[in-house]
């Protein structure tokens, strides 16, 4: 064998080989892993070897929201993002012998309300525990939650993913809700290496939280995103949560293990307090690429609690899982069960209608989903659901749509181009909110009636709407005006440009009159360069047709 050839072929006997592992329910790569082997396979024998012991990764969710609400679960202390240290805290957040807690109304309808948009059963009694941990920021040594008998359960989350070879199919998937349940938040640990101290912020102790958990019906950080994002839209639609998750207000723990389909499930690892969206989606592959990993070599996944370093994009051990023993549930001592009524029928005799928590006044209530929304969108305006997602999405993007829509004629298909590639595109640039955009819908529909009568080309109102970015407060027509951008409709003016073209272009138009009729694009545009794209297209195809006849 020639000196080469060895070489080769000890260079394919050591090389490092990838193996990609699939999420099969997604259909979405996750993660590339490498693995050294001491043979070269062809591709049919890789895949062949590698498919039986093919694992998958396995996904659930805790998910913790900050229910909207002006006073905290049990005491009166007001909540507010960002407020000075420990300045809004009562003695009972402080656990201060003798304080007993006192329920907050608005806490346990904003429950029920999350409860019933997810399809939840709604218990009519629920009950209290305390759940025992010891940490700094948690003075009372126990978190009042609801471990036994929760408000809500037994529901589901109907998401959305868009799929297929141009990521415009839409797949539609379901995870269930095991619970919602009703808890207190802890305080802040504030960590201060300087001076290697640790700092105690109690603002948050007691604030109302609603803990929804997911069973793990999902398989990778694409699936995952997708439900939590669904999640956010609905809780903020409901304004049950703010769902602001770069202030807390939304906080993700993931379960996440790997099996072989149709064998038990594998030891899974949490991933703690992630509070992004596309965090949770490295978060979520890294650490199913980092079990796959571990089991490849004959290692052992540890059940154990994590934390994502987004720096370097892994997961890194935190300690021991706790287990349900750790914790020492015990019934709440100091607060009744909670009951909630089916109606005013059911309300027993005496009972003020104005306190009590009446579950259908709360669904009688329920506000236009974003499911239903996306919906009636394609359905009443013909857009394309992947439009739909983009308009949802998006706070107020619905609503700026419309209201442009209100004052054009311009069909929604056309609209729907300039919001979502105009407007939301120089929004993104600059890290704006719909709200905040310098372009209103008024402003934005009066363009489009411009250009919809013939006034104005398609390449002119694209660039009298930068105009109207950039120069905010003035109007389309102020600008056309100002810089004479109105269509050049002058016959013989339109004739005499034609003309030159055709004449500095013959080889372009003994191919049109060969038969070659998509060469006359190329000299239509020379002419809208000539006339900086203010020339009528249509008048202008018609007498180059004419003069390359």
């Amino acid at each position: 064998m020639a000196a080469s050839s060895v070489a080769a072929s000890e260079l394919l006997h050591n090389m490092n080989k990838q193996i990609w592992i699939l999420c099969p329910k997604a259909s979405c790569i996750i993660r590339r892993i490498s693995t050294t082997s001491s043979r070269c396979y062809s591709q049919r024998q890789l895949r062949a070897k590698s498919a039986p012991q093919q694992l998958v990764g396995v996904v659930g969710l805790e998910i913790h929201a900050q229910i909207n609400s002006n006073t905290k679960l049990f005491s009166g202390s007001p909540v507010r993002f960002s407020a000075p240290p420990n300045s809004l805290v009562s003695f009972f957040d402080s656990s201060l012998p003798g304080t007993l807690p006192v329920l907050n109304r608005r806490c346990v309808e904003a429950a029920v309300m999350t409860g019933l948009a997810l399809n939840c059963t709604i218990n009519r009694k629920s009950l209290f525990d305390r759940k025992h941990y010891f940490y700094a920021d948690l003075p009372a040594g126990y978190q009042i939650t609801q471990q036994r008998r929760p408000i809500a359960v037994d529901g589901e989350l109907t998401y959305n993913l868009l799929g297929g070879k141009n990521r415009n199919q839409v797949i539609r998937k379901t995870v269930n809700i095991k619970q919602i349940q009703l808890e207190q938040d802890s305080g802040k640990s504030l960590h201060d290496d300087v001076h290697s101290q640790t700092l105690i912020d109690l603002n948050r102790a007691g604030v109302g939280l609603m803990e929804l958990v997911m069973e793990p019906d999902m398989s990778c950080g694409e699936e995952a995103a997708a439900a939590v994002r669904e999640l956010q839209l609905i809780l903020q639609a409901l304004g049950t949560c703010q769902g602001n998750m770069s202030e807390g207000q939304l906080r993700v723990d993931a379960n996440v293990s790997v099996h072989r389909p149709g064998e038990p499930l594998g030891i899974r690892t949490e991933v703690k307090n992630i509070n992004s969206i596309r965090y949770l989606a490295r978060a979520i592959d890294y650490e199913i690429q980092r079990q796959i990993s571990v089991l490849q070599r004959g290692g052992t996944v540890q059940n154990e609690t994590r934390a994502y370093d987004s720096k370097s994009g892994e997961t890194i051990p935190m300690r021991d899982k706790e287990g349900l023993q750790d914790y020492r549930f015990m019934p709440e001592p100091n607060l009744p069960p909670l009951i909630v009524y089916g109606d005013n029928a059911s309300l027993p005799t005496g009972t003020d209608a104005c306190q009590a928590v009446v579950v259908q006044k709360i669904r009688e209530g329920l506000p236009e989903l974003p499911s239903v929304k996306r919906d009636r969108l394609v359905r009443t305006y013909g857009i394309l659901p992947e439009h739909s997602f983009t308009l949802v999405n998006e706070d107020g993007l619905v609503e700026y749509f419309e209201a442009v829509l209100k004052a054009t004629k311009k069909e929604p298909r056309k609209v729907i181009g300039w919001v979502t590639n105009e407007l939301l595109g120089h929004l993104k640039q600059q890290d704006m909110s719909v709200s905040q955009s310098k372009v209103s819908p008024p402003a934005l529909a009066e363009l489009l009636e411009l250009q919809e009568k013939g006034h104005i080309s398609s390449s002119v109102a694209k660039q009298v709407f930068q105009e109207m970015w950039r120069s905010s407060g003035k109007t389309a027509s102020q600008i056309i005006q100002e810089q004479d951008l109105g269509l050049v409709s002058d016959t013989a003016q339109l004739h005499s440009i034609c003309q030159k073209v055709v004449d500095s272009n013959p080889d372009e138009v003994l191919a049109i009159r060969n038969g070659n009729k998509k060469v006359l694009n190329r000299l239509i545009g020379l002419v809208q360069r000539e006339t900086k794209g203010r020339a009528d297209p249509v008048l202008v195809k018609e007498i180059l047709q004419e003069k390359t006849s």
